[in-house]
């Protein structure tokens, strides 16, 4: 089995966003349920997304999960199109879409080869998904050849040096010592092996610039988001000293 293929399987099983909801799958309370919970605790979303900007425009969504901003896309006018390496994911955001009556391309596939000819789109967007690839670069290289020269790619990768990524070092290395196990020497080991699916990356800022840049990006720019996540590993530290777990990447 690939590192694909195990991706694949814990998200089948796990579709991003649905342990929020407490209603009966598919009903529109259901996703009411995982969108307020997503725009609650990830406030900080809609306005990186800009959904309202890109009324009219082509926009591509890499990792459509449980199809929240997907639909919010769709809500403010894009011509809208998304892959999700699983089907539970395109099933879940096909459903909300049929509920609202609105209408996009949604396929199954693995974005490190995109079903979509050069220059297709004004954006591509992704939220916390690229990192849970097995080449994540080419997946990058992708998302700029479907894009238009003039295009832009918004996307959310993890932080290696962050306050969550720190937590998983000390607590994979606690259980390893208690099991009388060689504990991890590393946050990008710690990650890997605790952090969702396994073989999840994190990246430091520079590395994000050398792969945007190597994929033929120019302008590349990276934002922490203070989550509350950091807030729940590093308590009243993480309003003292920013370590975030969250990078959005604005790269044209």
């Amino acid at each position: 089995m690939t590192l694909t293929d195990e991706v694949r399987e814990y998200w089948e099983a796990n579709p991003c966003g649905t342990f929020a909801a407490t209603a009966e799958p598919g009903t529109k309370l259901y996703f009411d349920e995982i969108e307020q919970y997503r725009y609650r605790v990830e406030h900080y979303i809609p306005d990186f997304a800009a959904f309202l900007r890109w009324r009219g425009k082509r926009v591509l969504e890499v990792g459509v999960g449980a199809g929240t901003d997907f639909v919010n896309f769709a809500r403010h006018g894009a011509q809208l199109g998304g892959v999700d390496l699983t089907k539970a994911a395109v099933d879940h955001t096909r459903k909300r879409l049929e509920l609202e009556g609105l209408d996009a391309d949604v396929r199954v596939a693995n974005a490190e080869a995109l079903p979509f000819a050069d220059d297709s789109f004004d954006l591509v967007y992704s939220f916390g998904v690229i990192h849970h690839a097995e080449n994540p670069e080419k997946i990058v290289r992708e998302v700029r050849r479907v894009l238009t020269p003039a295009g832009e790619a918004r996307i959310m990768l993890y932080g290696r040096h962050s306050w969550v990524a720190y937590r998983e070092l000390y607590e994979v290395a606690r259980r390893a010592i208690k099991d009388r196990r060689r504990p991890p020497l590393t946050l990008r080991q710690a990650v890997a092996v605790n952090v969702e699916s396994p073989g999840t990356k994190a990246y430091t800022r520079r590395e994000v610039q050398i792969m945007f840049r190597t994929a033929g990006f120019e302008d590349v720019r990276v934002e922490g988001l203070p989550t509350p996540w950091d807030r729940e590993a590093a308590g009243p530290l993480a309003r003292v000293i920013r370590q975030d777990w969250n990078l959005a990447i604005t790269a044209r």
